[in-house]
């Protein structure tokens, strides 16, 4: 195990830790039998990940010369209960039925509605007790950012970079949304989706708050330096992710086989396949992507087509090139040599192939 990796796991146990606090101080506050299932569901989401934004986060804060402190821990853990509200309201979104191998949010709480022999729409219910579930861990990360520790004016350098994230986020989904109500989709605009959606928010944005955080003020190497690692790096991940949404094992992914084909979901990979296909092809695409019934065979079938018409492998060659130039970006970066050994190894974790 290198320095890097045995650093990454003291990391992710500090940023667990930091959610654990920040989580027990709010189910005191709000604490009662009526609420335990909300904030059950809060803690068991938050149990899980890679952590990965709070990592870059955390070495953007030592790439600037900082020193490891409590108080970026829980900057940087914040960004963990940003990503459980995007991922909540993501499978409302997506009518998908499991998170992590158990049952999704809104799927949790229809459960209890139907177990509880409660009056009204079980599935109402449940869609709106995730919707506000949502809600409220998007709350707590702005409070938990707020209340790190850091200095103010630390805080107050990040704050534009911090706002301008979550509206990233939430652009991202509406143009998610806006994506499958197309039908048709080029590499570009799902591009564009993935960037605003996943990419700048998982990798460059983190990165740029650690930056920041830790110079005190926005500067123009931290603009090149999250433009020419963190973009790419992002867009490598989210690239790693469409592929493992159809390709990926049940076991790593913590979802159906192929479950981002019964979703529909419009992605960079579908757009190489759509832009390769024999009308055949793509009438076969059409008329299988995003039906909620897809069976095994139909799965794949897709999987056939995208791999024969090279899409796939088209994919995993832009993400070695995306990884390789972000590494290069690192080269001449004015950062600490053990934050560039990190962010070497984070680059890797994030788009390391798990097929």
């Amino acid at each position: 195990m290198t320095i890097e990796a045995a650093s990454m796991d003291g990391l992710r146990t500090s940023v667990e830790h930091a959610l654990r606090e920040f989580v027990d101080r709010q189910t005191a506050i709000v604490s009662g039998p009526e609420l335990a299932p909300l904030l059950q569901a809060a803690g068991e989401l938050l149990s899980g990940g890679k952590r990965l934004r709070p990592a870059f986060c955390y070495w953007g804060w030592r790439a600037a010369g900082r020193e490891q402190t409590p108080e970026i821990f829980t900057a940087a853990a914040s960004l963990e209960l940003l990503q459980a509200s995007a991922l909540v309201h993501d499978d409302v979104m997506d009518s998908s039925d499991l998170r992590r191998g158990k049952p999704s949010a809104h799927r949790r709480f229809e459960a209890l509605h139907a177990e509880s022999g409660w009056y009204g729409s079980a599935e109402q219910f449940g869609v709106g007790s995730a919707i506000l579930l949502g809600n409220l861990l998007l709350i707590w990360s702005g409070e938990m950012w707020r209340t790190s520790g850091l200095p103010p004016a630390a805080l107050a350098a990040a704050q534009p970079v911090h706002d301008h994230m979550r509206t990233e986020l939430m652009c991202g989904q509406y143009l998610d949304l806006l994506e499958q109500a197309h039908g048709e989709n080029t590499f570009d605009s799902a591009l564009r989706v993935a960037l605003y959606k996943s990419g700048k928010y998982s990798v460059e944005q983190p990165l740029r708050l650690g930056l920041t955080l830790g110079n005190g003020a926005p500067a123009p190497w931290i603009d090149e330096l999250c433009v020419g690692y963190g973009t790419r790096v992002g867009i490598a991940f989210q690239l790693r992710d469409d592929v493992l949404g159809v390709f990926g094992d049940p076991v790593e992914t913590g979802k159906p086989a192929g479950d981002d084909l019964r979703e529909g979901k419009r992605t960079m990979l579908v757009a190489r396949t759509l832009a390769a296909a024999a009308p055949s092809e793509a009438a076969t695409v059409r008329e299988l992507l995003g039906d909620p019934g897809l069976d095994a065979a139909g799965v794949t079938t897709l999987r056939a087509i995208i791999e024969d018409t090279g899409a796939l492998q088209e994919c995993e060659d832009l993400i070695a090139d995306y990884l390789e130039q972000a590494l290069t970006a690192l080269d001449g970066a004015p950062i600490t040599d053990g934050s560039r050994r990190a962010l070497i190894e984070l680059a890797i974790a994030a788009t390391a192939r798990k097929t």
